[in-house]
């Protein structure tokens, strides 16, 4: 081990891999920071270039894009309220309130810092348990899945804002959205209605820009309608950014940091699950735990570090069943894996056996990406914060345009933009009746998996029973009616206070 260790960091620390780690962070950090455009699509786009490079080079640049575009959705989610990609989605809920209450480099350089010990602890635990958590992920079978998805349906109680009966109500639409286009098994197409609009049914990623961005940017241009000056800029006043402060400040939550952070990897080791569902996840049990729930969706601090830890924690928990067992955890871990096979390196349970180097090289890389990461983003943020100085007039169709190429280039379907607009529009409807968006977005996201895996488990056995009879389903599912009771209580007993005051 410590042979293959040492070897892996004789060809990590060179001067050519840092220096395209470097570059690969950057432009992490800008593709996510841009609404519409994903990790996953920064990654493709750096595959081609790690061709010529050495094996373990080619995998740490890609890394490198990887760790740095989890912390590169922070920025537009607490600058403008529009997550920069999926996995920022829970970020917005404070970080944007935090800025629009005067503090967005303190709402920065808390989701910085976070970010930092979630990729931090997320390398450690891929270091030291990745073949045990392997092992227990790839038991999980499609009863397994489909539990794990309704207890992620439980965060749903705590974004439902001041109504649980309208946060319940867009949470179904979510679902209903979800469900128009093809068929995810069979093809078959539903709630189409013979319109090429609807036929390819409507992608979550277009339905988030189209609910946070558009209907945000509707909200500003009306703002200005109203008698707020278009040339003013998006938060006026004196921006100020102390990380040392921010550092203190996140060190003084370390159960929720850890535990946010425990739940990125394990949600991160889960094939399919993914960065969003931790993200939401994370905020979410910070919020049960907290001694003022209340706070939540104001500004308050738990808010951000629990959701910027979740999401860049599952960049080591990915790693986990792809190297232990060869199972990509996601999109951009099957990229990854491509990358090794370009240069005829097999991906499997003897990959740490055969390739001991290039396996302890990644997790350095993993270590080093994180350090980097912070380094860029320190240095960087009081260059985004001049985004807040920028007058309305220019932010707003800048950040439009890019919202309609980031649409288009998922699938190169104008189709998409159409539907982008006009889900931004029924978003812009939505808030304006008080109807909370981050449930319909999280029906979106969570409704396919959930239809996917509920339909494999009956298809492979129709016995209902399964579902709590396999320990580990009927163990996901007791947690999913715990955390209802606990909802409902919680907003029984702050109705009471409520009503006392």
């Amino acid at each position: 081990m410590m042979t293959a260790l040492l070897d892996g960091m004789a060809q990590l620390f060179t001067l050519m891999t840092m220096i395209t780690m470097l570059l690969g962070v950057i432009a992490g950090v800008i593709a996510s920071a841009i609404p519409g455009f994903t990790i996953t699509m920064a990654i493709v786009l750096t595959l081609p270039l790690t061709f010529s490079m050495p094996p373990l080079q080619g995998v740490a640049t890609m890394l490198a894009v990887y760790v740095g575009g989890y912390s590169g959705g922070l920025i537009s989610a607490a600058l403008l309220g529009i997550p920069g990609t999926p996995s920022s989605v829970a970020t917005t809920f404070d970080a944007f309130p935090m800025s629009r209450n005067g503090e967005p480099g303190r709402a920065l350089a808390l989701g910085v810092w976070a970010s930092f010990f979630g990729a931090l602890i997320s390398a450690v635990v891929l270091i030291i348990a990745a073949p045990p958590l392997a092992l227990i992920a790839v038991k999980l079978g499609a009863w397994e899945y489909f539990s794990l998805i309704i207890f992620a349906m439980t965060v749903v109680a705590s974004l439902v804002g001041k109504s649980m009966l309208k946060g319940l109500m867009t949470g179904l639409l979510g679902l209903l959205i979800a469900t128009v286009g093809s068929d995810p098994l069979m093809g078959v197409p539903r709630f189409t209605f013979d319109s090429e609009l609807l036929a390819n049914g409507l992608p979550f990623l277009v339905v988030l820009i189209g609910m946070f961005a558009v209907s945000q940017l509707l909200s500003e241009v009306e703002s200005s309608a109203d008698g707020t000056r278009g040339n003013q800029a998006c938060m006026p006043g004196r921006v100020t950014f102390h990380p040392m402060a921010a550092l203190r400040e996140t060190l003084s939550y370390p159960v929720n940091l850890i535990r946010s952070s425990m739940v990125g990897v394990f949600i991160g080791a889960v094939p399919g699950a993914g960065g969003s569902i931790a993200n939401l996840l994370a905020y979410d049990q910070a919020k049960r735990a907290s001694k003022h729930p209340e706070a939540f969706g104001t500004g308050t601090p738990e808010g951000v570090i629990a959701s910027e830890s979740g999401n860049s924690a599952t960049s080591g928990g990915g790693l986990i069943p792809m190297i232990a067992l060869g199972i990509p955890g996601s999109a951009v871990d099957a990229v990854l894996m491509a990358s090794l096979m370009v240069h005829g390196i097999g991906v499997g349970p003897r990959l740490i056996l055969d390739h001991g180097d290039l396996v302890y090289g990644m997790f350095m890389a993993m270590l080093l990406a994180a350090g980097m990461v912070l380094l860029v983003c320190m240095c960087s943020m009081r260059l985004f914060l001049r985004v807040t100085e920028i007058p309305k007039f220019v932010i707003v169709p800048v950040v439009l345009v890019c919202c309609v190429i980031g649409a288009f280039a998922l699938n190169n379907r104008v189709t998409d933009v159409y539907l982008l607009l006009g889900v931004g529009v029924l978003g812009y409807i939505l808030s304006k009746l008080d109807y909370p968006l981050a449930p319909l977005v999280l029906g979106v996201i969570l409704g396919p998996i959930a239809e996917t895996n509920l339909r494999r488990a009956l298809m492979t056995d129709d016995n209902w029973m399964l579902f709590l009879t396999r320990p580990i389903s009927l163990a996901l599912l007791v947690l999913a009616v715990i955390s209802i009771l606990l909802a409902i209580r919680h907003h029984h007993r702050q109705r009471r206070i409520a009503q006392t005051a």
